[in-house]
């Protein structure tokens, strides 16, 4: 298990302490996100006028969405790679079976190619047995 991590941040201006099994740059980069959606939303007057606990409400539903929706796209995406895998799947089935009847077609040709051989030598002393005659 991995050992905890505790570090210093600033959200919003204030320090805090974040303690969490993740990486201290991971970490940073959570309250970064953070104090970026704060800064995107400050910059809005209806926002900035709205109570602290309003701001607080509003700022959590802002983020509760980024996360569904980055959450359909990982469902989408993931069922894009299982069709992906699947089409690769059947392309894969379809190249060992063409590489099958490639196999007994060559036989085959390789069949036909002696038989000509054969029938080639036989022409060759019919036509002896012939000019003998």
């Amino acid at each position: 298990m991995p050992s905890k991590t505790d570090t210093e941040v600033i959200i919003g201006g204030k320090v805090f302490t974040l303690s969490g099994y993740e990486s201290e740059e991971y970490l940073q980069k959570v309250a970064s996100y953070i104090n970026n959606k704060l800064n995107e939303y400050n910059k809005v007057d209806s926002f900035r006028r709205q109570p602290m606990d309003t701001q607080g409400v509003l700022l959590q539903l802002n983020i509760a969405d980024d996360y569904f929706k980055a959450k359909k796209q990982i469902s989408l995406l993931e069922e894009e790679l299982q069709a992906k895998e699947k089409e690769l799947y059947d392309l894969k089935h379809e190249l060992i079976s063409a590489q099958i009847k490639l196999e007994s077609v060559e036989e085959q040709i390789k069949g036909l190619q002696k038989d000509r051989d054969n029938d080639a030598k036989k022409i060759v002393q019919l036509e002896t047995e012939l000019k003998k005659k």
